[in-house]
Order: C-alpha cells, then structure tokens, then sequence
C-alpha cells in the first residue's frame, strides 16, 4: 500500500513537471510578429516587400505556399539548394532573372518563425460598437477673407465722405438762412500757393536737386537688383525635398552632386542616382502629415513621377525603354563672365555647400539662399581663412604671403582672391 502511494506521487509529479514544461515551450516557441517585422526590416526589406513584387517576391503569405522546412533551408542557404537541383528553388531563382537570395545562416528557426508570422499577421479590422452613431464634426471655418475686410473698410471710408460732405452742405444752407457768411473773405489780390513756388527760383532750384537725386537713387537701387534673384523658388517637375534626403536621412550632398568634387558645376543628378535607392523604395513611408499640408500619398505620387520618367516597371522590377525627359528648372545660375569653379571651392577649400546654399537640409522646396553678388563673394574672400593644413598645393604660397603680410592665417582675399582677373576673364 505504501509503494502504491509513492508511485502514485511520482506519477503526479512527473505528470506536473511534464506539463509545465510543455507550457513553457508552447510559451517559448510561440512566434511573435513584432520581433518578426524588426527581423524583417533588418534582413528582408530591402529586396522584399509584403504585398507586392519588388527585387523578390512579395512575402504575404508566404507560409502556405512552402513546406516551413523547405523555408528553413531556403532563408539560410539557397544558393546550396539551387545547386542541389531543388525544383522549387530552381523555378524561383530562374523567374527572377537568376539572382540568388543572400544567405542568412546567422537566422535560427525560431527567428525565421518570428518572420513568417509577421508576413502573416493581419491587424485585427476596428470595430464600431452596436449603437453607436457617427457625428461627423464640422470643421471650424472662418468666412471672414482678405477681401471681405477690405470691401467693408472700402464702405466706412465712402459713408465717412458722404458724411462730410451732408454736413458741409447742411452748414452752408444754416448759414444762408440765418445771414452769415462763412465762406473765405473777399478773394484778396494774394497769389496762389504755387505761382509763388514757381516764381522762387531758389526754391524750384532746390526742388530739381532733390528730384534729380532721389530718382538716381531710386533708380541706382532699381538696377542693381537687375540679375539677383535671392528667394527665387520655381516649382519642379517632380518634387523633391531635401529636407527628407538631406536631412531626415542624412544623404551627403556629394552623392547626388558628385562633380562638385572635380568640375566647375555641381551638375544635376541623373535619375539613375536616385533610382540607386528608389528602386526599392516605391512609397513614402515617413510621417503621414508633414509641414505645409505634404502628406505620404503626395510623396508616393512624386516617386511614380521618378517611375515613368526612367521608363521603370514596378510590377515587373525592369526597365521597358521608354522614358520621359524631366525638365528640371534651373535655380543658381551666374552671369556667363562670371567664372566659379566648385571643385575649386568645395573640394580644395573644404567650404560647407550650405555656407553658399544655406540649410539645405532644412528646405521642403530648394530656393536660391544668397544674393550671389560681388561684393557677396568679395566679403566671403576677406573673411575667410583658407584651409593651408597639410594642403601641399597651398604649402610653398603660404610660407611666402606669411611673410609678406606678416600673418599666422591668410584669407582669400590675401591670396589673390580680390584680383578681377580671378573671377572674370
């Protein structure tokens, strides 16, 4: 009877610990959608997307379509499977030009579960409670505008006119009643205010000066504004904003302006440059509303502007050849006896672009930043120092101009940079 009850408590405790441990795997080995889609975006998002095509096939789903082990082997060595003559691998890697997919041997089964639950979680859809109604909130709205305001000041101005005038005439006619003249005395034999004017000719002389030399300087101020267009902010083709490129990712301006390294102009980029990136980035996938009312949808439609421009086939991940020019609207441009060389200024200089272009990367829409004047470029050159630290090229000058100028740092201006020949030839 005793060894009945000591079984039976060895039973129950195996039984209890057989359990527990069966719970605490089911816990462990439970794939977990979030740290799929971490996973996901570190290792697959480049070339995949969920819904559809990109560099590889789109992944909804993609468990039901293949065996879990045959994925295991796929996402961890495919290019072994390829070669073993697996049909299945096969038929993938020739639909898709013959690119193999990257190894991913670091990926554990279990990271590759987290993945593939994430390619088939689907958010639970909102539920409206029964009952429960609608109550579309109107948006506040104002009717008050611009011209409204002007339209009624435009009115009290006219009221206060007629105003006067009723008055005016009601006091003549109380005047005319009672006897009392209230107009000016008898006209005297006094001459009117501009024939006396007219008359001084040190006064009319003094008054020719000054028209004379307000209109020059007028004038003088009209002109030289002729040829500066700081603030000049045309529309492009296609939007770009180089607060997203250069500034919320930190793109170098020298990798879409890569001839600002070795030419005189910066260039345009070509659209290849950002088809390098848009290729796979098809929609915009930042904050949903922006400064200035720009939304993802607004974005995601300039990017199909990118699309038919390079002739690009979403669907099909290919180039068809047919392409569309873009007719990019030029913002900096100098007088053509005007020599500026970049390479000159960004590359050997080391000057930041936004000493002359300003924060770029905080601009939505790209506008000329500075005047681009002479006495702009003049000012810069006596104000900054140029860069001689280990620079052989300024090496050998520097020492010499030192002593001349008898100075520890030379400016632009020290080294020739205010001679007109310099800049224009």
């Amino acid at each position: 009877m005793v060894n009945f009850f000591v079984n039976w408590r060895q039973m129950t405790l195996l039984s209890l610990l057989l359990l527990l441990t069966t719970s605490l795997t089911a816990q462990v080995e439970e794939p977990d959608p979030m740290a799929g889609k971490k996973l996901f975006n570190a290792n697959c998002a480049a070339c995949h997307k969920l819904n559809k095509k990109a560099v590889g096939p789109a992944l909804r789903g993609v468990s039901a379509k293949y065996d879990k082990e045959w994925l295991y082997s796929w996402i961890k060595n495919s290019a072994a499977m390829i070669k073993a003559g697996d049909a299945q691998a096969v038929a993938i890697w020739e639909e898709y030009n013959k690119t193999a997919m990257t190894a991913f041997p670091q990926l554990s089964n279990a990271d590759i579960d987290n993945i593939l639950a994430y390619t088939d979680y689907v958010p639970p859809a909102a539920s409206v409670p029964a009952g429960s109604a609608t109550v579309a909130v109107p948006a506040p709205s104002s009717n008050i505008t611009n011209e409204i305001i002007l339209g009624v000041l435009a009115l009290v101005f006219v009221i206060l006119i007629i105003m006067l005038f009723l008055v005016q005439k009601t006091l003549l006619r109380i005047a005319a009643a009672s006897g009392v003249d209230i107009q000016p005395a008898a006209k005297s034999a006094r001459r009117p205010l501009w024939q006396a004017f007219a008359q001084n000719q040190f006064l009319v002389f003094l008054s020719v000066v000054f028209l004379l030399l307000s209109s020059a300087y007028f004038a003088y101020g009209y002109l030289m504004q002729v040829g500066v267009d700081q603030g000049y902010m045309p529309v492009q083709p296609i939007h770009y904003s180089h607060k997203i490129h250069a500034g919320a990712n930190q793109i170098e301006c020298k990798y879409c302006h890569s001839s600002a390294r070795k030419s005189k102009h910066s260039g345009i980029p070509a659209l290849n440059v950002c088809m390098n990136c848009h290729k796979n980035i098809a929609e915009y996938n930042g904050e949903e509303d922006l400064e200035n009312g720009y939304t993802k949808d607004f974005y995601t439609k300039e990017i199909k502007k990118l699309y038919a421009a390079v002739g690009w086939d979403e669907e099909n991940q290919r180039y068809t050849g047919e392409t569309q020019p873009v007719k990019w609207v030029r913002i900096h441009n100098l007088p053509d006896f005007v020599y500026f060389n970049h390479a000159q200024h960004v590359q050997v200089g080391e000057i930041a672009c936004q000493k002359c272009h300003g924060p770029v990367e905080e601009m939505e829409v790209m506008y000329q930043y500075s005047p681009l004047t002479m006495g702009w470029c003049i000012n810069c050159h006596r104000e900054t120092n140029v860069k001689v630290e280990s620079n052989e090229y300024y090496a050998k000058i520097h020492e010499e101009l030192s002593k001349k100028y008898g100075v520890e740092k030379l400016t632009a201006a020290q080294m020739g940079g205010l001679e007109c020949g310099k800049c224009h030839y």
